[in-house]
């Protein structure tokens, strides 16, 4: 193998190297964006509970 070979398979190993950091990256925002989701629907849950809290201790201040 001359240098010419071996430059062209550190080349090709680097751009494999992206490639997978790459898809590494798309996989874990993916995991964050569905984290996400789960916390904005236990925040809404949360929110709804308050407001039905404050209409009951509203009611009974009256």
């Amino acid at each position: 193998m001359d240098v010419s070979h071996v430059t062209l398979w550190i080349i090709l190993g680097t751009l494999l190297a992206i490639v997978y950091s790459l898809r590494i990256l798309v996989s874990m925002e993916r995991r964050v964006a569905r984290i996400e989701m789960h916390i904005e629907r236990v925040i809404e849950k949360i929110i709804k509970e308050e407001i039905k809290i404050e209409k009951r201790l509203g009611k009974t201040k009256r």
